[in-house]
């Protein structure tokens, strides 16, 4: 089973991170140097894609989870951008809608997964149901659950269910990896502002993301408690400090990287009788 590649932002499994402690802000890194790591790791990325949908045995999921304005659509555009269409999906995780509260809670991520030889990006995921959804539990009113009241077992059952559900999918070889885009008060809120000052990002503004930013706190423990319970060797939480996105870019890059050559994949050959149709298609195609 693949095991987390080693990383000051991996988040421990024995349940002693503190989102208190966690950087949000890196220096003494220069822009031009950020980009030429990117550069390079997205590069390795494309080579390492083609391996894995070639060897078809392994499958890659990447779940970015952060912040509203943490960066979350910019960072997969960027560190995917050299990926081919087809090896690759990418899914937004929106409010649910009616025919998805109708089921389980993970049921419409289930249905997302990757297949084997593909990479599958979730932007925000089923960590919504224990992040959003516990800062505002009125939410649960509309998921039609046999629920008595909302209690802390509420939140510990679907922490289980989700780890549960990635250790059955590291089993069948699914690498995970889960990045949380940590992102200041501050920075937020200055690229919120940008995104009403500049007319190119402007349909990118959301009323309700300046409401949200008042219930911060509650989303920071709702992080917390989510890391500690779901960080697993086989399922590691990386907390990126988002608020410089190049190097919060060139860290998930080079994070991906890692973690699809410690998969050790090689290029398939052919067996005997494959080998042996190989050849007579080259004599006929030489005969022609």
């Amino acid at each position: 089973m693949f095991e987390a590649p080693d990383s000051p932002f991996l988040v421990p499994f024995d349940g002693s991170f503190r989102v208190a402690d966690a950087e949000t802000r890196t220096t003494g890194h220069k822009k031009t140097h950020l980009q030429k790591r990117l550069k390079v790791a997205t590069r390795q990325l494309e080579n390492l894609q083609r391996l894995l949908y070639a060897n078809d045995s392994h499958a890659l999921l990447l779940v970015f989870q952060g912040m509203d304005a943490s960066g979350k659509d910019s960072t997969i555009r960027r560190v995917m951008r050299r990926i081919s269409p087809t090896g690759c999906q990418a899914t937004g995780f929106k409010r649910p809608v009616s025919n998805e509260l109708d089921h389980d809670f993970l049921w419409r991520t289930t249905l997302a997964l990757p297949q084997r030889g593909r990479i599958g990006v979730f932007n925000r995921s089923q960590y919504e149901e224990v992040l959003a959804v516990r800062v505002h539990p009125e939410m649960l009113g509309d998921q039609r659950l046999p629920l008595r009241s909302v209690e802390r077992s509420t939140w510990d059952e679907r922490l289980e269910s989700i780890l549960d559900q990635e250790k059955h999918l590291a089993r069948n070889g699914t690498t995970i990896l889960k990045f949380w885009l940590n992102v200041s008060a501050e920075e937020q809120k200055k690229r919120l502002l940008s995104r009403l000052d500049e007319p190119e990002k402007l349909w990118k503004f959301n009323p309700d993301d300046t409401v949200e930013r008042r219930y911060w706190d509650r989303y920071m423990l709702a992080y917390e408690e989510a890391l500690n319970a779901t960080s697993r060797p086989w399922a590691p939480w990386f907390a990126i400090p988002a608020d410089r996105k190049p190097y919060m870019r060139a860290a998930v890059a080079e994070l991906i990287v890692a973690s699809l050559l410690t998969l050790a994949m090689e290029w398939p050959e052919p067996g005997a009788k494959e080998q042996e149709r190989f050849d007579a298609a080259r004599r006929a195609l030489e005969g022609e």
